[in-house]
């Protein structure tokens, strides 16, 4: 499984998720140009030292992204989307794509999406944080999935006295 980031803006959030996919043993891609320096002292901040045990890889675009084939079914997390992401059968292969924080992504990448998943909100909420957005489906998958640590505890052996 991996987490896409596509053009991230604030460097919080792209540190937040470096270390969410690093402490979960998930692979990360980033996509730039990123809306900062990538090697921003607030990035680091975010991420502590977390980043060195994480799995990434940088692209310089979205064409140089999907000029190589990649398995795995690309699953993007947006608004505009009907299925909610816990109606969503996942696969350990997946890869789990969120947008820039300031505009999500445009038609081109929305359209490339194999799936597209939305959070169920209240009527009056417009989005999510993109880093607690992409934790909370991110989590899911794992459950569903059975990576190691999100497989379901055994239940009690109730045989014993």
């Amino acid at each position: 499984m991996r987490i896409i980031l596509f053009e991230p803006d604030i460097p919080q959030n792209t540190g937040t998720l470096m270390r969410l996919a690093a402490a979960l043993g998930v692979a990360l891609d980033l996509i730039e140009p990123c809306g900062f320096v990538l090697d921003d002292r607030r990035l680091r901040r975010a991420g502590m030292d977390y980043l060195d045990h994480l799995d990434w890889t940088r692209h310089s675009s979205w064409s140089s992204y999907v000029a190589a084939p990649r398995p795995g079914r690309l699953v993007l997390l947006t608004t505009r989307a009907a299925v909610p992401y816990t109606s969503f059968r996942f696969a350990a292969n997946d890869r789990i794509l969120v947008g820039r924080e300031s505009a999500g992504v445009p038609d081109e990448v929305h359209d490339a999406a194999d799936a597209r998943l939305v959070i169920p909100m209240q009527p009056h909420a417009r989005s999510l944080n993109v880093a607690v957005s992409a934790a909370m489906v991110l989590g899911e998958a794992l459950r569903q999935t059975a990576a190691p640590g999100f497989q379901a505890p055994a239940p009690p052996d109730t045989n014993t006295p």
